[in-house]
């Protein structure tokens, strides 16, 4: 079945809500809804999902870029669709995407102790910078 990229559209929500919760990405602290409606005001070009032919979302992810660095998050693929290469193109148009922002540098964070996405990302030539990431909450999501 054909697989496309689009931006993502507000009647994708409970589909990608759908698809986070699939993947293990959704926290008690962060609602997804709330993160959707977030990245849907800022850079809303670099919010793709992936959509086969027939209407099914089966992928999804967020990119965004500060001026410094570009970021990805929320990279999501159907764990039927995982292995296929979606993930790595994904990436890839991120990447181009990035790119012709100016961006010289993309980051991304993996749950310590995910070892097989880290090992996804490191064969897509992402390395640990050893660093460690601290974050503040400014708004909570209850």
């Amino acid at each position: 079945m054909e697989t496309a990229f689009r931006p993502f559209r507000p009647a994708d929500t409970e589909a990608v809500v759908a698809l986070w919760e699939a993947c293990g990405l959704v926290r008690p602290w962060n609602d997804p809804r709330k993160d959707i409606a977030r990245k849907a005001s800022v850079q809303p070009e670099l919010f793709l999902v992936a959509e086969e032919s027939d209407g099914a979302v089966v992928g999804a992810g967020m990119a965004g870029f500060d001026g410094h660095r570009g970021w990805v998050n929320y990279l999501a693929v159907r764990p039927d669709r995982q292995g296929g290469g979606l993930g790595r193109a994904f990436m890839a148009e991120f990447e181009r995407l990035l790119t012709d922002l100016g961006c010289p540098k993309v980051a991304l964070q993996v749950r310590a102790g995910n070892e097989r996405v880290i090992g996804f990302y490191a064969s897509l030539g992402y390395a640990d910078d050893h660093t460690v990431t601290l974050g503040k909450r400014l708004v909570a999501d209850d």
